[in-house]
């Protein structure tokens, strides 16, 4: 029979119990940081809205992922700078200098829709990084400038845009004012535009690149927004509004489409948002976006 001092335990069992201790510290630590990583996935997933009042003096940077951005709220995909000063945001004002690093680049990427380098504001993209499902955005802008350039994408659909659930560049809907007078909702499926409703809303004659290549008027602040939502029936409804100035009282619904897939799947997935330009100088502000 085995004498075992009435003090002691066996090895074994010690053993049992100092394992029990250790497995009973990593079952807290481990649900610990669980609750921490979900604390932080609610938190980031519960943010209700966002505004940008472009406040302070700075410049957002072109980069080529989202990830490379050296802002933390926004994404300069295409345009070389956003330009912040006096109190809005900006895309890049008349020629760029030629000493600049977006010159150098645009001017051997894509010459023809930058004039050579010299206005990468003509495909000017800027992209939220948080992503939204049902929300409102809303933006003022005023356009300084329409760039009359010889590339053969200045046309009637350029205009001042807003993204609406951006998965990627060629995953999206369009919502927004073109040149040629119309408000239009557009839808960006696998690379290939699909129009889903265009409303005209600026009266004058038809577009013509060089007698009437712009519709919209210039020196005067506009204002849009879009809400975009999915309905019970799992369809995308978007609707667009617009204001004639910053003093106007209401919002006024100018475009509205469900879509049902009819040309190519509904876009339903959280998305980003935010701003595009084409062939324009454009300063923006009072950039709003808010769950619904």
């Amino acid at each position: 029979m085995l004498n075992i001092p009435h003090n002691e335990k066996p090895i074994s069992f010690r053993r049992q119990r100092r394992f029990g201790r250790f497995f009973w510290l990593f079952s807290i630590a481990g649900l610990a940081l669980i609750m921490i990583i979900f604390f932080f996935v609610i938190k980031k997933s519960a943010k209700k809205s966002f505004t940008e009042d472009f406040s302070g003096n700075y410049k957002v940077e072109e980069a080529g992922k989202r990830s490379d951005s050296l802002n933390k709220n926004w994404w300069v995909n295409s345009g070389g700078w956003m330009i912040v000063s006096g109190g809005t945001g900006k895309t890049v004002q008349g020629d760029l200098a030629s000493s600049d690093k977006w010159f150098k680049k645009y001017k051997n990427s894509n010459p023809d829709d930058t004039d050579s380098g010299q206005h990468p504001q003509n495909i000017f993209r800027l992209v939220g990084r948080d992503k939204w499902q049902n929300f409102s955005q809303e933006v003022f802008f005023k356009i300084n400038k329409i760039n009359l350039s010889a590339s053969a994408n200045r046309n009637e659909s350029n205009g001042f845009l807003l993204f609406n659930r951006y998965l990627d560049g060629d995953n999206l809907y369009y919502t927004g004012l073109r040149v040629d007078g119309y408000a239009v909702i557009k839808k960006k499926l696998k690379g290939d535009y699909h129009t889903l409703v265009e409303q005209k809303i600026f009266p004058g004659p038809d577009y013509d690149r060089d007698q009437s290549p712009n519709l919209l008027p210039v020196g005067e602040w506009l204002g849009i927004k879009t809400e975009v939502s999915t309905d019970s029936q799992g369809e995308a409804v978007i609707n667009l509004y617009y204001k004639a100035s910053r003093d106007s009282r209401d919002w006024k619904l100018v475009a509205n489409y469900v879509d049902k897939g009819q040309k190519g799947d509904e876009i339903t997935l959280p998305g980003y948002g935010g701003i595009r330009t084409d062939f324009m100088d454009v300063e923006f502000d009072d950039y709003k976006i808010q769950n619904l």
